[in-house]
Parts: structure tokens; C-alpha cells; sequence
């Protein structure tokens, strides 16, 4: 199966919804990214619009733009979290995502629980989970921990099992928001070994962040996302060392 993605005229937009009361409005809700249409209680967010873009096999694409222009939305449609309100999406190959690393682990399963539920949301034969089981242990360096609710874990110690389980069987698509970063220096290291032999490997890969020099390093194409909508989808074009 050969992987792709193509977004056609892709767009998302939802309603918000105010309870009523007397306070004066919160303006705060300006800062949403995209664009807000409407008044009173019959207000909608545009958060994409008209997005469309395509990728094939070896392609790298950065997804760049300011806090709120609809990166992180844009990955999650990607990885089926949200489904667009227009347009159209076709995605072909095996997706993973490393932008949430409490994304389908249960708070009251224990370490190795976690690892078969995580495994099977992400398409994971039974075995293919018990033969990557003692390689995810392993990396993660949680020890017997592993065996504990997950809801006992500190950040560092979910984010070291949430990157051991995404990378450990390559995926043929793989979403990323910024470069995850876990644990102390010495894992970092090696989680930072692993990311570059796994963006190595993927079939495509999508990388959403504000390091110009990590895109530049990492990917051969790159959209710029502004209120929502694409200002740019073009090949890299790569800086001078």
C-alpha cells in the first residue's frame, strides 16, 4: 500500500456556546485561533478553511504558523480525532501522533495495560503488541513502575512510556507537534537518536513547530497556516549552513 494524505478544500467550524448571564462578554475569546463569526449566543469559530494540500511517500511537511493559526487542529484531523465540517480528506497508511502523550491511556490501568489499549488504538496486532512489549519496557526505563497505575506517574514518566509505545513499531504516517522532549538529558539523548532514525523510516511525516531550524534540518515541504486558512504550501527551500 503506497501512503498518501490529500486534503481537498478542507475546513472545520463549530459553534460556541454561551450559557446565558449579565456579565459583560469575555474578550478573551478573541485570542481563539481562526476566525469568529456571528453574535450573542450564535457565535462559530472557523478554525480551518479551505485547506488543501497533498503528500506522498518520503515526504517531510513543516507545518508553520502563530499560536493559533490551526496547526495542532489540522493534526488532529490528520489523526481522526476531529473530522472536517467541509471539504474533503483521504489518508492512506498507518498513522501514529506525538502531540498528546495522554492520548489513549487510561489513568487507572497500570503501565503495561496502557501499552496493550495504546497498541490496539493504534491498529496493533495482539501479538505484535506482546513481541514489542519487553523493547517498550526497556526504553522507557520505567522498571517496575511499569506495573503501577499510570495515574501515579509524574509528567516525565508518562511522556517516557507515551514516546516508547508511538516509536517503537514505525509508523507509515507519523504526526508530530514540536519535538518531544522526555525524562533527563541521558533518555533525551536517546529519545533524540530514536526521532531521527524514526523520521528516517516513516513514509511521511508531519511536523508541526516553531524551530525553523528543526524544519530546515527535518523537512522538504512546508505549509504556513494563518487564521486558519494557507498562506503557503511550496517545497523547502533551504538556508545557506
Amino acid at each position: 500500500m503506497t501512503v498518501s494524505i490529500k486534503a481537498q478544500s478542507v475546513g472545520l467550524r463549530y459553534r460556541i456556546l454561551r450559557p446565558l448571564t449579565l456579565r459583560p462578554k469575555d474578550k478573551r475569546l478573541l485570542k481563539t485561533g481562526g476566525t469568529i463569526s456571528g453574535s450573542g449566543r450564535r457565535q462559530h469559530v472557523q478554525a480551518l478553511e479551505d485547506v488543501s494540500f497533498e503528500l506522498s511517500a518520503g515526504d517531510r511537511l513543516g507545518l508553520v504558523g502563530a499560536n493559533g493559526a490551526g496547526k495542532t487542529t489540522l493534526l488532529k484531523m490528520l489523526y481522526g480525532i476531529m473530522e472536517p465540517t467541509s471539504g474533503s480528506l483521504s489518508i492512506s497508511g498507518r498513522v501514529d501522533a506525538l502531540f498528546n502523550i495522554n492520548l489513549g491511556f487510561r489513568p487507572e490501568a497500570t503501565g503495561r495495560r496502557n501499552i496493550e489499549l495504546r497498541g490496539l488504538i493504534n491498529g496493533w496486532t495482539r501479538r505484535q503488541i506482546e513481541e514489542a512489549m519487553p523493547e517498550i519496557i526497556e526504553f522507557s526505563e520505567l522498571g517496575d513502575f511499569i506495573d503501577m497505575p499510570f495515574k501515579s506517574y509524574s509528567q516525565g514518566m508518562a511522556a517516557r512510556l507515551a514516546f516508547s509505545v508511538a516509536t517503537t513499531l514505525t509508523p507509515e504516517i507519523l504526526l508530530m507537534d514540536e519535538w518531544i522532549g522526555a525524562g533527563d538529558a541521558a533518555f533525551q539523548k536517546k529519545a533524540g537518536e530514536r526521532m531521527n532514525a524514526l523520521t528516517g523510516q516513516a513514509g511521511i511525516v508531519v511536523l508541526a513547530s516553531h524551530n525553523d531550524k528543526l524544519i530546515q534540518r527535518v523537512c522538504n515541504k512546508v505549509l504556513v497556516l494563518e487564521k486558519g486558512r494557507v498562506k503557503k504550501f511550496a517545497p523547502l527551500e533551504k538556508k545557506p549552513a
